[in-house]
């Protein structure tokens, strides 16, 4: 399990971060939600490993996240973050088979390659191989880094025994088309089914009913809700936590919450 207890995180005389606790366990997606400034990246950063908080504690499987070695830490979990700068003209390959640098020592070349080909074609980016990483859209960009974490945790290797892998994902689908939105959290969905914990920050909250397990909602850097689609997604929440008044109704063919803004 990833779990962070009583985080605090502060710039200066500004406390983002005042307390909440969170955990993911293999095999679940958990949506972290809420309105702009909540916290959500800054708890991210704190999960990856990247942020060290001031107040509270991290751990992974038990163990201090501080105290793995970075290459260690780099097998367990991977970090898709909002946006992936990269300057060089490497091709959608190659920047998948950077994912896998933590596998050096331990896999074969042409097994590294097997690992990324079946990302590419699990992130839906597998004709855009050949094809230079900065000619490509934002959207396919998010695409390719999104294969690349999946190669990074050995996703196709994932569900056979191995420890526990998580998937951190900050705002996954916020450059994607309406169909890749779905498309990207459905892998969401099939990595947990081969026992990766995922948690992803979203803004949109009738993706995160639809798929998520269990949601998080951040407010004011403090935790507002925690649970099921059903018991977070209600009008009063959602009203408290965004500002913004909604009506809840049952998905037509989901049956999850359905948010509409009146």
């Amino acid at each position: 399990m990833l779990r962070a207890d009583d985080i605090g995180v502060s710039y200066g005389p500004a406390e983002v971060l005042r307390g909440p606790s969170l955990a993911v366990a293999p095999g679940e997606v958990v949506a972290v939600l809420g309105p702009n400034g909540a916290g959500k990246s800054t708890l991210l950063a704190v999960l990856a490993g990247t942020l060290r908080p001031h107040r509270g504690e991290v751990a992974l499987e038990g163990k201090a996240l501080a105290a793995w070695a970075p290459r260690a830490l780099a097998l367990r979990r991977a970090v898709l973050p909002q946006h992936s700068e990269l300057a060089f003209g490497f091709s959608v390959l190659e920047v998948v088979l950077l994912g896998r640098s933590p596998h050096a020592g331990t896999a074969t070349r042409d097994q590294d390659l097997a690992v990324a080909e079946a990302c590419l074609a699990e992130a839906e980016v597998a004709p855009l191989a050949g094809r230079s990483y900065p000619t490509l859209s934002g959207g396919e960009r998010q695409r390719v880094q999104l294969a690349r974490v999946l190669a990074q945790i050995d996703f196709p290797a994932a569900g056979t025994g191995r420890q526990g892998r998580y998937l951190l994902l900050d705002e996954p689908t916020a450059s994607l088309d309406l169909a890749h939105q779905h498309a990207t959290l459905r892998t969401a969905r099939r990595a947990a089914a081969r026992g990766i914990g995922v948690l992803a920050i979203l803004h949109d909250l009738n993706l995160a009913a639809m798929y998520a397990d269990r949601l998080v909602v951040l407010s004011g850097g403090q935790l507002a809700a925690e649970g099921s689609a059903e018991a977070v997604l209600t009008e009063d929440l959602v009203l408290a936590a965004f500002d913004l008044p909604v009506h809840v109704t049952r998905h037509p063919t989901r049956g999850c919450p359905q948010v509409t803004p009146v």
